[in-house]
This record gives C-alpha cells, structure tokens and sequence, in this order.
C-alpha cells in the first residue's frame, strides 16, 4: 500500500478521534447538567450523528463507564504524581488541588448508581484508593495532618468542592479553588484544633450510592 493509498485511513481516524473527543467532552456536560438525557443529548451536544456516536459506544451505560473510567484514571495519575513530591503535606495538597481543577469528583456525585461498573473499574477504584491512603499516610506520619482526620474525610472533602458550581466555569475554578484552601486549612496539624464531631466516615456511606438496582 502506498501512503497516498494510506492516507484517506488516517483521515478518517483522525476524524473518529475528534469525535470521540467531541463525545465525551458533550456526555459530561449533559449528563452533569441532567443524569437522566437520553443518549440523543449528547450526540446534539456534540454535533455528530447519533450513528456516529453508536458506532463508538453501544449505549449510554457504556458512554457513563468510559467518562467515570476515565475520571478514574486521571485521579490515579494525579497520585502516584503526587507521590514522588519529597514533602507529604506539599504532596497532599498538591494532589487535591489538581483532582479538584480536574473536576474528577463531580461524576461521582452526579452519576454514582446510574449505571453497573466494570470489574476493571473496580481495580482502578481500588489501585486509586491505596494511592490516596498512601498520601493521607505520608501526611500523618510527617505530622503535617491532623491525627484525627481519615482517608474518608479528604474524600468527603473532594465531594465538597466538586457542589461548588456557577455558570461561569472560570469562576467555578476560582470559586473552589478558593473553598479547597479552606477545607485544607482545616486539616492541617495545629495544637489549637478543637475536636472533630462525631465519628469519621465509613466505607458504607461513602459508597451506598453505587449500589444500583
């Protein structure tokens, strides 16, 4: 084959990689806007054909998988990143600022329980919390964090800066930029820290919502 032959290939690959792009950029807008879209939405959204978008994914269950796996994914890259920076509490705070800009924790709230995950889903859930639990870990032990905080409190944390949202999405960054070095402040080691009410979350209650039917 040729590479005049090769070329209308590439093209269309090309093609299908900017549409994919357009997807799932489109699927998160419309399915954090309103769980509950059809599929036709995001294909709308996204200005492609509701072929187009079937020849990619079989069903929006599939097109929620992909937006979560993906979320997973770049939470799991932000901590192992985090990981090799030498100070814990440098590291930590690090790692929560960039999830926070990312927006990873929104398709948790709006999305848990809408659809079944995979199994490889699981593993990354799995491979993410250890990374996080390291980091907290690092923290502790350095005495940078506070010795009353848990795992489950930075994920409550990162739930809580994901509801901060206006229309403006340059805003919204500032906004929860500026919520997160409140929350953090909270957590940092201090000797006039007054007690935490109420026992730390548990593991039920931060995943009752992914039980689906």
């Amino acid at each position: 084959m040729t590479e005049t032959d090769a070329a209308p290939m590439s093209g269309r690959k090309q093609q299908a990689a900017r549409n994919d792009t357009a997807i799932l950029d489109a699927a998160r807008e419309v399915f954090l806007a309103d769980p509950k879209a059809p599929i036709a939405a995001v294909a709308e959204r996204a200005g492609v054909g509701i072929s187009a978008l079937y020849r990619r994914y079989s069903g929006k269950e599939e097109l929620l998988r992909r937006l979560c796996h993906d979320g997973l994914l770049l939470f799991v890259a932000q901590a192992q990143a985090a990981l090799g920076e030498p100070d814990p509490w440098r590291g930590l705070t690090g790692f929560l600022s960039a999830v926070v800009d990312a927006d990873v924790h929104s398709l948790t709230v709006h999305l848990a329980g809408t659809f079944t995950p995979t199994p490889e889903m699981g593993a990354t859930a799995r491979q993410a919390g250890e990374l996080a639990a390291q980091l907290v870990q690092r923290a502790l032990d350095d005495g940078s964090l506070r010795a009353d905080s848990v795992l489950a409190d930075v994920t409550l944390l990162l739930e809580s800066c994901a509801a901060v949202r206006v229309p403006d999405p340059a805003r919204t960054r500032e906004l929860r930029a500026r919520h997160l070095a409140l929350l953090l402040d909270g957590l940092a080691a201090g000797r006039d820290r007054a007690d935490l009410p109420g026992p730390p979350p548990t593991p039920a209650e931060l995943t009752w919502r992914w039980r689906t039917a």
